[in-house]
């Protein structure tokens, strides 16, 4: 037995898709589906954040199998797996505000600095933390880890801008798009790769939530008053699409280039 695979970080093919306009496009949907779906399993459909948490995190669990599993990047399991991370990591923050009484203020900071630690640990054993690597079982457990604390942090850090700040959802949305246009300029001038990826990638949560809260809450609280589930139902609804539709491109890329 090699000493990769006694480690368990035999190569794979890259399990990550390439960051892309869809890729950003579906990554936001998601975030957005993860704050308004998590609501109205807790809410309108009554299962509380207790029962909403555990069986999320069943099928998340059971998402995250089929992912290790892969030996190359899989649209649809991909996917599905950053959705159920976006709502198990909006639970994880209702769970610490409204069960447990923990301030936005204190989670936002924890999180922020769990995220810091998981980065420290990652770089640490691996000197890398570039998404075009995960190529091995060890650093993909290092991204879904990361990936999770993300939407721990930007649900806290959204909920905490636009409700302990007071910046309302439609302020809030514009704040963080903002946010998210300065990585991009950032990155566009020279800045470095990854941490604009980074970056993009933890503001792009609390955008979506904001968004998300936007669209779905009624007019009383600051929202366009569309409901949870029609605002779920959408924003899934084009996530398939997508998904869909770079799957058959792939597809259609390889057969192509077999065909050559």
């Amino acid at each position: 037995m090699s000493r990769n695979s006694a480690l368990g970080t035999s190569l794979l093919r890259n399990k990550v898709p390439e960051v892309t306009l869809v890729f950003w496009i579906i990554k936001i949907l998601s975030t957005t589906v993860g704050e308004t779906g998590a609501d109205y399993l807790a809410v309108h459909v009554g299962l509380g954040t207790d029962l909403t948490m555990a069986y999320m995190t069943c099928l998340l669990l059971a998402a995250l199998s089929f992912q290790f599993r892969a030996r190359r990047y899989i649209p649809w399991i991909y996917w599905l797996t950053v959705v159920l991370v976006s709502i198990v990591g909006t639970q994880i923050t209702d769970l610490l505000t409204d069960k447990l009484g923990v301030s936005l203020y204190a989670s936002t900071a924890a999180f922020s600095g769990a995220l810091l630690i998981v980065f420290a640990v990652w770089f640490g054993v691996e000197r890398t933390l570039s998404i075009r690597s995960i190529v091995t079982s060890r650093r993909e457990l290092f991204y879904w880890s990361t990936v999770l604390m993300t939407f721990a942090l930007g649900t806290a850090a959204g909920d905490l801008a636009t409700e302990a700040l007071g910046l309302g959802f439609r302020l809030g949305t514009l704040v963080f798009a903002i946010l998210i246009a300065a990585v991009a300029l950032f990155r566009r001038l020279g800045g470095k790769a990854v941490p604009a990826f980074w970056l993009a990638y933890i503001l792009t949560r609390p955008l979506g939530a904001s968004l998300g809260d936007l669209l779905s809450q009624s007019r009383d609280y600051g929202g366009l008053g569309l409901g949870t589930i029609y605002t779920s139902l959408a924003f899934l609804t084009v996530i398939i699409a997508l998904v869909a539709w770079i799957s058959f491109d792939g597809d259609r890329s390889k057969n192509l280039s077999e065909a050559h």
